[in-house]
């Protein structure tokens, strides 16, 4: 699709990472533009297939276009990744790849909402369907629950700050622009020769709320445990705090020889029973010093490789 570009983060160690080989059946839970996808298809030929989804439709075009060559080895569904179970059997996957970013196409389309770089409307919604925006966030919360998102979800140590002069200025008239909020935090907040801009955490905090996002990692990874065959492999990208937080609890919770009983992990109440995953890497996998060159957005992301045991 004219105008929508993807450069995909660490492409090399998600194919080494999922052991990709000829032959199976692969998935990419966020296609995106096609990246993770075409180095799979490209690493399982001849007749390795692949299953992709996106909730924006336009990456799925987008991924369509850059995927055609492969043809009847490619299938790829407009969705949710919690709706992966809908296309893809249970226990059949050898390897699924989710990276949780947002792709540079959106951040820089400003009638996408989720960039300060370019004025345009407070959305920041994935997709189609319909549910509030980050200008009704930021229009409608309390001073309180913008306090929370920014510190929960941004880890914005000036939360408070920024949500009392939000407040403050929606007195006046509402804040319906990227631009606007921007300028508003910069303002509260000023650069003083800092890397980050002022409103990064602020924006990253708004676009996870809107778009519900550490729920639907926590409901993503179950679903793709039960895609994946015994000894299939999960590679998941995380960017931040929180976000890497869900992950590094699912795989603990599988990992341990034992499930619980009941809400608080007592010793008296465990249940022994076999680990169900095996770290393929110890820590996180990073980006290079030459990647991150290439392309600066990758310098946050962080790659985990998870192996489905048996049981």
């Amino acid at each position: 699709m004219a105008g929508f570009r993807h450069v995909p983060v660490l492409p090399v160690e998600v194919v080494e990472g999922l052991a990709v080989r000829p032959g199976g059946l692969w998935v990419d839970a966020t296609v995106g533009g096609g990246g993770h996808a075409e180095a799979i298809l490209r690493a399982s030929a001849p007749d390795g297939r692949l299953i992709g989804c996106d909730l924006d439709p336009e990456a799925v075009a987008a991924a369509g276009e850059r995927l055609r060559e492969f043809g009847e080895r490619v299938e790829l569904h407009e969705g949710s990744y919690v709706r992966l179970e809908e296309w893809v059997e249970a226990g059949s996957c050898d390897g699924l790849v989710a990276d949780l970013g947002v792709s540079s196409w959106q951040l820089e389309a400003a009638e996408r909402g989720f960039s300060f770089q370019q004025d345009g409307p407070l959305d920041m919604r994935f997709g189609r369907a319909p549910g509030p925006t980050a200008a009704d966030l930021v229009n409608g919360m309390t001073m309180r629950q913008l306090e929370q998102i920014f510190r929960e979800l941004g880890e914005e140590p000036r939360a408070r700050r920024i949500a009392a002069a939000i407040v403050e200025a929606r007195s006046r008239e509402p804040i319906r622009t990227t631009g606007q909020l921007a300028r508003l935090v910069e303002r509260v907040c000023p650069r003083r020769g800092e890397r980050l801009h002022p409103a990064t955490r602020v924006f990253q905090a708004l676009r996870m709320a809107v778009n519900r996002e550490l729920e639907t990692v926590g409901a993503g990874l179950r679903v793709f445990w039960r895609l994946l065959r015994p000894g299939g492999r999960l590679a998941v990208i995380g960017f931040h705090g929180a976000e890497i937080r869900v992950i590094k609890t699912f795989a603990r919770e599988l990992e341990r020889p034992y499930d619980v009983v009941g809400e608080v992990d007592r010793p008296e109440f465990r249940r022994p029973r076999p680990p169900r995953l095996r770290r393929v890497t110890r820590r996180a996998i990073q980006p290079s010093p030459e990647e991150i060159a290439r392309n600066p957005r990758s310098r946050s992301a962080r790659l985990y490789v998870y192996e489905k045991l048996e049981g």
